[in-house]
């Protein structure tokens, strides 16, 4: 005769054969909750002895949440969001929560859009980035938890965590300086760009600092392209003012300016070392030679916000105010070491175009 095959076990056969009630195993479960000693371990044997596992849905049900998290950002193309939609779901992967990802594309109406279709499905939190470090309007006065990260929020009730562009950029300097460089001529993108000024107030501070200030006639701002790198270097060799460094503003600055030096005969680092900022990696390790640079460590931003962002789920509390993260100094060939002779490098001959 075929037996009846038994089926997977529930929250409902726990609390039966423990002899208590389904909230009470959800407690026992999860952690949470006054109860016994001896009333927890009873649930956690019985749930052993009939091998129950809870499942995502069960466990939301029990706990009111879904156990899912929104990531509402404004950057089609990924250069910012992916690297902090992962440090997201590295920290919150340990505790099984899935991310959604939606693109709001720089369009009000399209976020709006996001953000109501993410409460219908009820996420537990959002997580909210960009394409510029630049200071945002805020979502909304939303039921659920909201922490902004990198771009962040004008409101100062809100929480945004970004990185730390003034350090990042005195960070460049002062490594320039301590492999012998004495004259460092600075290139970077739109002034109107807060990060852009940002870096360039940190850099010009460390240069106070030593006594000293941006050579090849100050700042020159441009673009975050190759393509302004590369007509940026020509305006620097063209002026006849000697440098022996250039702290690029991004990575893609550096490698159009590596360019132009490599083509005009001009060896980097020999003759110039270049410092650029944001580690992306394809711009750095393509570069020739590779490119030191600034790591604003998108990665610890997704983590960092993702952890706070749990916190104020999991307790109900709510921490307001902006966090700034530190950067840090990945060195590769594009800088070396200090000319041999421990004298700065009298920088590249001017050329005629």
């Amino acid at each position: 005769m075929a037996t009846r095959r038994r089926g997977v076990p529930t929250v409902a056969d726990v609390a039966a054969l423990a002899g208590v009630s389904v909230g009470t195993v959800s407690k026992a479960m999860n952690g949470r909750g006054q109860l016994r000693t001896s009333t927890r371990e009873r649930v956690l044997a019985a749930a052993k002895e009939l091998g129950f596992q809870p499942n995502a849905l069960a466990r939301g049900l029990l706990e009111g949440r879904t156990y899912t998290v929104g990531v509402l950002t404004t950057e089609s193309f990924g250069r910012f969001t992916i690297p902090i939609m992962l440090g997201v779901e590295d920290a919150l992967g340990a505790g099984e929560i899935s991310t959604l990802l939606c693109d709001g594309r720089d369009d009000p109406l399209r976020e709006q859009f996001y953000v109501r279709t993410l409460l219908s499905r009820r996420v537990d939190g959002i997580v909210v980035t960009g394409r510029r470090r630049d200071p945002r309007h805020p979502i909304g006065d939303l039921p659920i938890p909201v922490v902004y990260v990198f771009a962040v929020s004008e409101s100062p009730d809100d929480l945004s965590i970004t990185y730390d562009d003034e350090q990042g950029g005195a960070l460049a300097i002062m490594h320039l300086l301590r492999t012998g460089r004495a004259r460092v001529a600075h290139v970077t993108g739109p002034e109107r760009h807060l990060s852009a000024r940002l870096r360039e107030v940190g850099a010009r501070g460390a240069l106070a600092a030593a006594g000293t200030t941006f050579a090849a006639g100050g700042t020159l701002w441009g673009e975050w392209s190759e393509a302004w790198g590369r007509e940026a270097g020509h305006i620097l060799l063209r002026s006849g003012e000697p440098f022996d460094a250039i702290f690029c503003g991004s990575d893609q600055i550096a490698r159009g300016l590596a360019d132009t030096l490599r083509e005009t005969g001009h060896r980097v680092p020999e003759d110039v070392a270049l410092v650029g900022f944001d580690n992306w990696d394809v711009m750095a390790e393509a570069c020739r030679p590779p490119l030191t640079t600034i790591d604003p460590n998108l990665n610890e931003l997704g983590r960092v916000a993702a952890g706070k962002l749990l916190k104020e789920i999991e307790t109900g509390t709510h921490e307001a105010g902006r966090i700034l993260l530190p950067c840090d100094l990945v060195i590769r060939q594009s800088t070396g070491a200090a000319p041999s002779d421990g004298q700065p490098a009298s920088g590249p001959a001017p050329v005629r175009e």
